[in-house]
């Protein structure tokens, strides 16, 4: 199967003992992920509707990298702008990560943004994106984790990494 952002094969894989393993794969773009933070410790997250779980979700700004030529970090700096109308003074790598390594080839790149300013100009969406900006204390963003309210899988990524680096 061939669509407009992934690609679906079946691959056979043979065991040194001569028996075959099939394989599903998923060809998905790279990604990058934001957990922007500001001066007051608050963490700028989006919820949108998610069709594959059927429910709104809290998630990281985040976008796909396919635009040639661009760096995980223009990905990020373009994604938070679009999203969220926000720029950043300092961009930190918090982790890389492979979400689904058992289906698909998809990297992801997962920043710390601190010191949110508003963007200048007008930052348009993409037009099937339909979001609300939600801002919660960080610490608040962690309990949620914890309790099973966020469970996007790159947002409990990168507010638990960031929630480690500061202990």
């Amino acid at each position: 199967y061939e669509g407009k952002m992934i690609t679906v094969y079946r691959d056979t894989l043979r065991n040194a003992d001569g028996s075959e393993m099939l394989r599903e794969v998923v060809i998905h773009p790279d990604s990058v992920a934001v957990v922007a933070v500001s001066d007051d410790d608050e963490v700028v997250l989006v919820r949108q509707y998610r069709h594959p779980v059927g429910a709104e979700l809290l998630e990281l700004p985040a976008g796909l990298m396919d635009e040639p030529d661009e760096s995980p970090l223009q990905v990020g700096q373009r994604e938070l702008a679009e999203e969220t109308g926000l720029i950043v003074d300092a961009w930190l790598v918090l982790l890389q990560q492979h979400p689904t390594p058992g289906m698909s080839n998809e990297q992801v790149c997962i920043y710390l943004a601190q010191g949110l300013h508003p963007a200048e100009g007008e930052h348009k969406r993409d037009p099937d994106e339909d979001l609300e900006i939600v801002r919660m204390p960080f610490a608040t963003a962690v309990q949620e984790v914890r309790d099973g309210r966020i469970t996007n899988g790159l947002a409990v990524a990168g507010l638990l990494a960031l929630a480690d680096m500061r202990t």
